[in-house]
Formats: structure tokens, C-alpha cells, sequence
């Protein structure tokens, strides 16, 4: 007598598969949820405000690199301008570290709050994240406003 096989169907191996990939997707991110965290709380910047930053600078990308006409470059989901290495290398931050999600934001995190200190929490220290003319920092500050989730937002207004 042949043993009987129970086929699956595959409407239901496609949902174990999609669920396992999620299961492990969220796992890799537990890590990243909590650099996002961490560097907020270490640098006394609002969480929401550096993911509009981040997401400003490239989409959330961390393998993000863009040349500039002036011929620095940004690396990172921040966006840390090759400017700033000779500055970070004090600090025992090379290039090579800033390809690292979370080094990237902490060292982000750092300038915006330099930024603060210097200009308070205001807008302008936002816009200086990417700009040192102060028409572009307004432009810049707009950007990364539409950027805040609307619903943090929403709370805020209450």
C-alpha cells in the first residue's frame, strides 16, 4: 500500500513563506528600531524629526552616496557630507564606519544637535543640517516638515 501525500496547497505555502520573510524582516529591523531610539535619547533630538531628515536626505536609503558640484559627497541614509570627515576622524569615525545605518544616523544626530545648540529648536537649525545660506535652510526645513508623520503631527496640534 502506498503512503498517501497530502499536498499543500500552494496558496497556503505562499502565505508560510511571505510569514516566515516577515517574521525574519522584523527581526533584522528590532536592532535598527533601537538605534533609532538610542541616538534620539543620547542627542536630545525628537526620533520623528531625525526619520524626516533621513528620509529627506535619501528616501531612508543607507547605501545612499550622491556627489555634489562642489565635489564633496554624502554618504549614508543621512547623508553625511565628506566635508565632516576630517572633523569625525578626531573622533575615531572613518568613511568606511559611516556606510553603518546606525554609525550614519548617530553622527546626523550629532551635527543636528550642534546645530540646536548653536541656533536653539527652531527651524533654521534644522535647515542648517543641509544648508548654510539661509534661504535654502527655509527650503530645506519645508522639506523635511512634509517628511514628519502626518499623524505625529496631528498629535502635536492637540
Amino acid at each position: 500500500m502506498e503512503p498517501i501525500h497530502h499536498e499543500r496547497p500552494r496558496w497556503l505555502v505562499r502565505l508560510l513563506l511571505q510569514t516566515a520573510a516577515l517574521i525574519l524582516a522584523c527581526l533584522a529591523c528590532a536592532p535598527a528600531v533601537a538605534c533609532w531610539n538610542e541616538v534620539a535619547s543620547w542627542y536630545g533630538v525628537n526620533v520623528h524629526l531625525l526619520y524626516a531628515i533621513a528620509k529627506t536626505e535619501s528616501n531612508l536609503n543607507p547605501e545612499a552616496m550622491n556627489r555634489n558640484k562642489n565635489g564633496s559627497y554624502d554618504i549614508g541614509m543621512m547623508q553625511i557630507n565628506s566635508s565632516w570627515l576630517p572633523t569625525l576622524r578626531k573622533y575615531g569615525v572613518t568613511e568606511e564606519q559611516l556606510k553603518d545605518p546606525c554609525v550614519n544616523l548617530q553622527v546626523g544626530a550629532w551635527i543636528l544637535a550642534q546645530n540646536m545648540q548653536r541656533m536653539g529648536l527652531t527651524w533654521e537649525a534644522v535647515g542648517a543640517y543641509n544648508a548654510r545660506n539661509p534661504q535654502l535652510r527655509i527650503k530645506y526645513a519645508q522639506k523635511v516638515y512634509k517628511n514628519i508623520p502626518k499623524e505625529i503631527i496631528a498629535q502635536a496640534s492637540r
